[in-house]
């Protein structure tokens, strides 16, 4: 059964940690009603949704994808790039180990899996203002024995590798390629964002669909034109976050308890 983890919008979500984009007001309750949103598409493409409750302290707490990875064997947990976002991992953990052995990234090694691209048995993995070296390099041991490969992956201009690309069928990718090392990805078809839509490339692809932001139709319409059944959600109000579509759950295959 596909299961999709998410966690409701914090209170604190105006004080959200922000690298790459200028703060502007978030309000509360159109953020909370696109979240929702959200998780009611995920459960029509199929998945069964586990909405954890809000983290009122902790402002980023609804992007799970960050402190954790779920593979088929285990999941890996993070500790983040971000010393205040640390704690988010400790009830996210409590909730994944109902499911998957885990395993854990230590510092000084930092690690967050918006930075973690899975194609098959391949992570590619971005090394970033978030995640270093240390980081990736215990990942690599941690998942060797289970038959995954890592690479590392320069970033720059944006937050995480997902927010410059991300996997969307078969063998294709949606791009910024002027935001990361594209030499590191070898056969692969590219679909290039549109320039006037940097930040377009984090597509999330379920149940046959390609789940893209609303705010970036002429991307949505290169997508589209590629045979892909495209499905525009509005998340503006959490893109004031430094959110895309890829971070706010965490995706994977479980039996149901």
């Amino acid at each position: 059964m596909l299961t999709a983890i998410t966690r409701a919008v914090s209170t604190a979500i105006v004080n959200c940690e922000l690298s790459f984009i200028d703060r502007q007001p978030i309000d509360l309750a159109r953020a909370r009603q696109q979240h929702q949103a959200y998780e009611t598409l995920l459960a029509k493409l199929g998945a069964r949704v586990i909405s954890l409750p809000a983290e009122p302290d902790l402002p980023d707490s609804m992007f799970v994808e960050d402190p954790a990875i779920v593979l088929d064997e285990l999941a890996v947990i993070f500790p983040l790039g971000t010393e205040s976002r640390r704690r988010e991992a400790v009830s996210l953990a409590q909730e994944l180990s109902k499911y998957r052995k885990l395993a854990c990234v230590q510092l000084p090694g930092t690690l967050e899996g918006g930075d973690v691209l899975r194609i098959g048995r391949k992570l590619f993995v971005g090394l970033t203002q978030r995640s270093n070296g240390e980081g990736i390099r215990q990942l690599a041991e941690i998942v060797k024995p289970h038959g995954y490969g890592v690479t590392a992956v320069p970033v720059t201009g944006c937050l995480h590798l997902k927010s410059a690309v991300t996997w969307i069928a078969d063998n294709t990718l949606l791009a910024n390629r002027a935001w990361f090392d594209g030499a590191c990805f070898t056969g692969f078809d590219w679909i290039d964002v549109d320039c006037s839509e940097p930040h377009a490339a984090n597509a999330l692809a379920l149940g046959g669909t390609v789940i893209m932001p609303a705010s970036f139709p002429r991307t949505c319409g290169r997508v589209g034109s590629r045979d892909f059944r495209v499905t525009p959600l509005d998340i503006s109000e959490l893109q004031k976050a430094e959110s895309g579509l890829t971070c706010s759950s965490l995706l994977f295959e479980s039996n149901p308890s």
